[in-house]
C-alpha cells in the first residue's frame, strides 16, 4: 500500500530504533529520566523557550497549555477550523470548563481585526477572554503557513489586550522549512508552543510543550492530572532526539513530493486543486466526477490509501515512507480510477 492518509503513519528509522534500544532511562514522573531531560532541553533551545515538557500526544500538549493558561468560565479565541476546536473532543470544556470562541480565520489564520472583535467587553456578566490559540501549519487548510505579518499583528493585539497566546505547532517545523524562518522565530512572542515528533519527524510517539520555566512547572502538574505522567519514557525520548537532530531538514523532500503530487493530480480531468495552497506536505483536492468516499475506496482497492476529508474533498499527505516513485505511481492510479 502507498499510504497517504497522514504523516502520522511514519515508522521510526533504524537510527531511532537503535537509540531507543540503548537509551539511558529513569522515572520521568520523578523527573529522573536523563534522556527525556536531554530531549526537553534540546526542544527548548530550538524553540527559543526557557523550558519544555515531553507529553504523550499533541492533543494533550495543547490541552495542558489551555488548562494552565485559563480558569473555568473563561474563553479561548481560536480559528473555527483549528485542530483544538475540531479534533480534541471538547477537552477544554470537558476538563477545564473553558469556552471556545471560534472565528472564521482567513484560510484558517485569524486576522488582528477578527481577534480584537472576538474579545469580550470587560462587563461582569461576560465571560473573560483569557487565551488566544493559533495553529501553524494549519491542518484543515492543507498545511498552510501562517503569514508572518498577520501573525505579528495578531500577537500585538493579544499583548495590548492582555491575552496569553498558545501556538499549536504540531507541524511547526514544516512551516519553518517552507518559509526559511527558524522555528524559534516562528514561535517568538507566544507564551507556549506545542510541536509534534510523531508526524513528519517520524518518531513513534510524543510531542513537546515549551514555554517559560514557571509555565512548564505548572504544566508538569497538569500533565499528571490528565494521566500523562510516564515512567521510563526515555526509550521514546531517544527517538525524539534523533527526530530533532536529523529529521527536520529532510521535511523539504516531503514538500517537494507534495508539489509533485499536486501538479500530477491537477492534470487529471475532473480534479480541482489550488496549487498555490500546497505549501508543505498536505494536498487537498476535489473530485467533480466521483464522490470523495467512492474515490477513496477505488484508490484503496488499487493500493493507495487517502482520507475522505469532507463531503467534497480528498486529503493526501506526503512523508518519509513514501518515495518519489510511489508519488508518481499514486498519481497514475488516481488518473486511472477517476475514469470509471
Amino acid at each position: 500500500m502507498i499510504d497517504l492518509r497522514s504523516d502520522t503513519v511514519t515508522r521510526p528509522t533504524p537510527a531511532m530504533r537503535k537509540a531507543m534500544a540503548e537509551a539511558e532511562v529513569g522515572d520521568d514522573v520523578y523527573r529522573e529520566d536523563p534522556t527525556v531531560r536531554r530531549l526537553e532541553e534540546k526542544a527548548a533551545e530550538l524553540l527559543g523557550m526557557e523550558a519544555a515538557l515531553f507529553v504523550p500526544t499533541g492533543s494533550m500538549g495543547n490541552e495542558v497549555a489551555i488548562l494552565v493558561h485559563t480558569r473555568p468560565g473563561e474563553e479561548v479565541i481560536l480559528d473555527s477550523q483549528s485542530h483544538v476546536m475540531n479534533y480534541e473532543l471538547g477537552a477544554m470544556a470537558a476538563f477545564g470548563g473553558v469556552m471556545p470562541r471560534p472565528v472564521a480565520g482567513e484560510r484558517g489564520f485569524p486576522t488582528a481585526e477578527q481577534v480584537e472583535g472576538a474579545i469580550r467587553a470587560p462587563i461582569y456578566y461576560n465571560c473573560r477572554t483569557r487565551l488566544l490559540c493559533l495553529e501553524n501549519t494549519h491542518n484543515m487548510q492543507g498545511g498552510g503557513v501562517y503569514p508572518r505579518d498577520r501573525f505579528q499583528e495578531v500577537l500585538r493585539i493579544a499583548r495590548e489586550r492582555g491575552l496569553a497566546v498558545h501556538l499549536d505547532g504540531a507541524r511547526l517545523f514544516n512551516a519553518s522549512i517552507a518559509s526559511g524562518v527558524p522555528a524559534r522565530e516562528l514561535a517568538r512572542g507566544v507564551d507556549s508552543v506545542m510541536v509534534t515528533l510523531s508526524k513528519g519527524l517520524a518518531a513513534p510517539a510524543g510531542s513537546l510543550l515549551a514555554g517559560k520555566a514557571d509555565f512548564i512547572q505548572e504544566a508538569v502538574r497538569m500533565r499528571k492530572r490528565l494521566g500523562g505522567g510516564m515512567r521510563q519514557v526515555g526509550i521514546l525520548a531517544a527517538a525524539g532526539i534523533i527526530a530533532l537532530d536529523f529529521m527536520v531538514d529532510r521535511l523539504a523532500e516531503d514538500h517537494d513530493h507534495a508539489r509533485l503530487l499536486a501538479e500530477g493530480l491537477a492534470g487529471i480531468p475532473g480534479f480541482e486543486i489550488d496549487l498555490a495552497a500546497v505549501q508543505t506536505n498536505i494536498v487537498i483536492f476535489r473530485s467533480a466526477r466521483v464522490a470523495p468516499r467512492d474515490l477513496a475506496e477505488r484508490l484503496k482497492s488499487e493500493g493507495v490509501l487517502c482520507l475522505c476529508w469532507s463531503s467534497d474533498e480528498i486529503r493526501m499527505v506526503t512523508h518519509l515512507d513514501v518515495s518519489r516513485q510511489e508519488i508518481l505511481q499514486a498519481t497514475d492510479i488516481a488518473r486511472r480510477v477517476s475514469r470509471h
